[in-house]
């Protein structure tokens, strides 16, 4: 699947590194240091009701990251899937009368369209569920050969083309715990109590009957009537959600790659679950840093779907916001906390711009040059861009710490730099903002 065109990422004169990150596994921050290439994972969305400000939230995020990196020299090998086959895509394509790959095509297309004008950097593997259908499969298999899954019996699945009527696929957590070093919860921190609760919250079936443990997920749904069906090594049915971001991952970036990514509401089951069937298939573990974005609220709830209280890109681009302005709202809070769009927030970031444009855009270089030779109208010795744009590099080192990066640049809008373009370099590749 195509993803959307680069922005172009200018060099910064200067030096940086990796960066520290926050670690859900283990609760700290972390030296996200790539052993070779950054290797970056970030779920992907399901597509219906695209691109909502939450969605546009996590994967600026881990663009801030990537512009770390790249700042610091490494190369990055970024993967994101797409769900366009799930239980949500297909109700809402039934409640609407839209043929599921139709909605799914048409939101996938809107999706690469904010996220161009959001300047986005895009993933090297943009990776659709239905095309590693095959993939998927052979995994589940691999999985029931080694005894870590098992069927349940499935009284309305229907036959496949060669008549045969499979049953649904399930992980056993318990083998898996078992024969590998991956524990349920390593990811998430989560007590028993919790895990149930948002299992059950989170697309889960704690009480379906024949499962041996209430926690365990399904691997494989069986053929029922009306939905979408793919013959596989496993029986005719689909992919269940967690087993598709496991095989897409070590497909595309191997094992124990350096990031994987996603907003705090995929940390249990989603990311717990892939972690261990990862683990269980190739012996490894998947990745070295979690990391996860905080939930963004609106009117007073988390924003979400079945609320419908999205705020989508789509429309504020559609009232003539300026898509930077959008980012510049987004990068103001902290990408770990848990916060609440409001208008408010987006006129601030439309006069952020407005004032960073008129000191740092392009209309003010060469400025500093001309006030400096007219040495009778200013006795002050010009600021450092310098020493600015290595503040703006500490800052987003520690744990991408947006907010005091625009803080720093806020505070050198009224200052005299020695170095304006500099400055106006740093904004565009640091923060994607091209000035």
């Amino acid at each position: 699947m195509r993803a959307w065109e680069r922005p172009e990422i200018v060099s910064v004169p200067g030096e940086s590194g990796a960066p520290w990150l926050h670690d859900t596994k283990t609760d700290s921050l972390v030296l996200a240091q790539p052993r070779d290439a950054a290797r970056l994972y970030v779920c992907g969305i399901t597509p219906y009701d695209a691109t909502h400000i939450g969605h546009a939230n996590t994967y600026l995020a881990f663009d801030t990251l990537q512009r770390v990196w790249i700042d610091a020299g490494f190369r990055v090998h970024y993967a994101q899937n797409v769900t366009d086959v799930d239980d949500p895509l297909l109700e809402r394509a039934s409640a609407t009368g839209v043929n599921w790959r139709d909605l799914a095509e048409s939101q996938v297309d809107l999706f690469r369209t904010d996220m161009q004008a959001l300047g986005i950097i895009p993933p090297n593997d943009f990776v659709a569920v239905t095309e590693v259908i095959d993939e998927v499969a052979a995994a589940v298999a691999l999985l029931q050969q080694a005894g870590l899954a098992y069927p349940v019996p499935t009284d309305d699945a229907i036959a496949g083309a060669d008549g045969t009527i499979a049953a649904d696929l399930y992980f056993d957590i318990q083998a898996a715990e078992a024969s590998t070093d991956w524990t349920l919860g390593d990811e998430s921190n989560l007590d028993p109590v919790s895990m149930l609760r948002l299992f059950a919250e989170r697309g889960g079936d704690p009480d379906r009957a024949g499962k041996r443990d209430r926690l365990d997920p399904l691997l494989w749904k069986a053929a029922r009537a009306g939905e979408p069906v793919w013959e596989s090594p496993v029986g005719a049915g689909r992919p269940g959600w967690h087993i598709e971001c496991s095989v897409i991952a070590l497909k595309e970036l191997g094992t124990d790659f350096t990031v994987q990514g996603g907003g705090s509401d995929l940390i249990f089951p989603h990311h717990d679950m892939s972690a261990g069937h990862a683990e269980a298939l190739s012996g490894h573990p998947l990745a070295g840093v979690y990391s996860h974005t905080g939930m963004v609220a609106y009117r007073g709830e988390k924003m979400s779907k079945s609320l419908g209280n999205l705020v989508l890109v789509s429309r504020l681009r559609a009232q003539n916001f300026d898509p930077r302005a959008i980012r510049l709202a987004l990068l103001a809070r902290h990408y770990r906390t848990d916060w609440e769009w409001t208008a408010a927030l987006l006129d601030e970031a439309v006069a952020r711009l407005s004032a960073w444009s008129a000191a740092f855009g392009a209309a003010s270089l060469g400025t500093v040059a001309v006030n400096a030779s007219e040495g009778a109208a200013s006795t002050a010795t010009p600021g450092s861009a310098a020493a600015l744009v290595d503040a703006l590099r500490l800052a987003l080192r520690h744990d991408l710490d947006t907010p005091q990066a625009l803080q720093l640049i806020d505070d050198a809008v009224a200052s005299e730099l020695d170095d304006v373009a500099l400055v106006n370099q740093a904004i565009s590749a640091l923060l994607g903002v091209a000035l």
